[in-house]
């Protein structure tokens, strides 16, 4: 029998990726929802259809990411919640998952933030040079290679925008006074690949499908023939007996396989196990919250940062190694000007102030956005049960340490932004609502000798022997830095040794 994955988002592809490498044969399952990315062959856009690119991403509702004009790779909350705490975490039933939109930062994980794992990230790190060859990463070499040895490129680095780049530079003739701040800063690790047309289109798809999603590799793999995929296969319970896996779906169908690798998402994911046989009636999902600090600098950019040639993605990380704020790192993202920047400040601000537009605008070129994450310890909580219409009902679960490690950590982020010159709004942060990091799983943490609710390093439900959740679900903690470089590692891991 073959081996079934359900879910072709990140995850769901490295634990095929390792199960092709063992010769075995793949099924894979998913909802089968896509688009045609690919909008243009290249030539340049006139400021007219920039805009009209650009417009549905605008008008989207609030919480939805919407990429190429459509919603097909996030599931709206209707979908997946029967009321219950209101998220930003949404589910998705497109082929590649949430993979579809986004940012593409990827870094791995230092050991020193798996402390209590029954893994380590020696496990990982031969699973993370084999995805390499199927993941392009742009990035370039700096300090932050003392923290994460780089994880081998496939593409020619993305430059920063002129703010980014200034303040880097700035940070990079203090390194005595940024290491005194126990603060490393480097150029991003974005899963792009080489040829990018700098067109700043980032954040509405692009068009040239340049931004990595697992869509394009599965659907690469199924063309060749090395996998199997269903698309349109939504899965409503799982189990096994003593043939193997049991899939089964929701238009009434069964599915058997030798064994069954789950990585639907954590939501769907959860869905899924609480209406199978013997499931769990309720699961605590864990996240790794961030907050948005705008900061703006005071010297003249060599260029206008809203002007190509540019890209919108993350262009920065800053992260904080002081056991002072966290046991573990904090990391943050920055960002740029992009198209959001002066559509925010007018919005927020533009009614109280008549005529403001132009000084907005002005304010917006100035403006850089850190993204800065916690471990999931200092984090709330997301209790999910089961409704009787087989919809998820969500309970926020707080944490009384979120406002205090979030207030020291991002303190000590303005005063190493201070040392290039860029002055952070500290008043004006704001934490993200429960869930919009997307930095969400760990309800069924993997232990060395799992009990209920847990797992087995080889994402084994307590109890299973032919059912393995490979998704964030399984992670036992949701490090601050990057989720899907180091799930995809523990995914395919799993795969290997199952």
């Amino acid at each position: 029998m073959a081996d079934i994955v359900i879910g072709s988002g990140p995850a769901g592809l490295a634990a095929a990726l390792a199960r092709i490498a063992l010769g075995r044969e793949v099924i894979v399952l998913d909802g089968g929802k896509t688009i045609d990315e690919h909008a243009d062959d290249g030539t340049e856009w006139s400021a007219v259809a920039r805009a009209e690119w650009m417009a549905p991403q605008f008008a989207a509702p609030a919480g939805q990411v919407r990429r190429y004009g459509s919603d097909f790779a996030m599931e709206p909350p209707e979908a997946t919640f029967a009321g219950g705490d209101a998220l930003g975490l949404r589910s998705s039933r497109a082929v590649g998952g949430l993979s579809n939109l986004w940012g593409s930062a990827m870094l791995r994980w230092r050991q020193s933030d798996l402390v209590g794992w029954p893994i380590t990230a020696d496990d990982l790190a031969p699973s993370w040079r084999a995805l390499a060859d199927h993941v392009p990463m742009s990035f370039q070499p700096d300090a932050l290679e003392a923290l994460f040895p780089g994880p081998g490129s496939s593409g020619t680095a993305l430059p920063a925008g002129p703010q980014v780049s200034w303040l880097l530079e700035a940070l990079e003739r203090r390194p005595e006074r940024l290491a005194a701040l126990r603060v490393t800063a480097g150029r991003s690790r974005v899963a792009v690949a080489s040829g990018c047309r700098m067109c700043g289109l980032c954040m509405h798809g692009c068009p040239w499908g340049l931004i990595w999603t697992a869509r394009r590799t599965i659907e690469a793999l199924a063309r060749a023939g090395r996998i199997t995929h269903r698309a349109g296969a939504v899965v409503r319970a799982v189990g096994e007996d003593g043939q193997g896996a049991v899939v089964h779906l929701a238009d009434g169908s069964v599915l058997r396989g030798e064994r069954l690798f789950v990585a639907a998402g954590v939501l769907e994911t959860a869905r899924i196990l609480m209406t199978s046989e013997h499931g769990p009636t309720e699961l605590m999902l864990r996240e790794s919250q961030f907050a948005f600090l705008p900061m703006l600098h005071g010297w003249r950019s060599p260029r206008r940062p809203d002007q190509p040639p540019l890209h919108t993605l993350t262009q920065a990380f800053v992260e904080i190694d002081d056991p002072a704020i966290s046991p573990f790192l904090v990391h943050a993202q920055l960002y740029g000007w992009n198209e959001f920047f002066p559509r925010d400040l007018k919005s927020n601000y533009g009614a109280k102030l008549p005529g403001s537009g132009p000084l907005l605008e002005w304010l917006a070129r100035r403006l850089i956005v850190a993204q800065a994450f916690l471990h999931s310890d200092h984090c709330v909580g997301i209790r999910v049960r089961r409704a009787s219409d087989g919809r998820l009902l969500p309970e926020v679960v707080g944490n009384p340490q979120t406002e205090a490690v979030m207030s020291r950590a991002l303190k000590q982020l303005s005063a190493a932004m201070r040392l290039g010159g860029v002055h952070a709004l500290v008043p004006a942060a704001r934490l993200a609502e429960p869930g919009a990091s997307f930095h969400v799983g760990a309800s069924l943490p993997m232990r060395a000798r799992p009990t209920a609710g847990e797992s087995d390093p080889l994402g084994r439900p307590h109890g299973a022997s032919r059912i393995h959740v490979v998704d964030a679900s399984v992670l036992p903690a949701i490090p601050a830095t990057t989720i899907t470089w180091g799930m995809m590692g523990n995914a395919h891991r799993i795969g290997l040794a199952a």
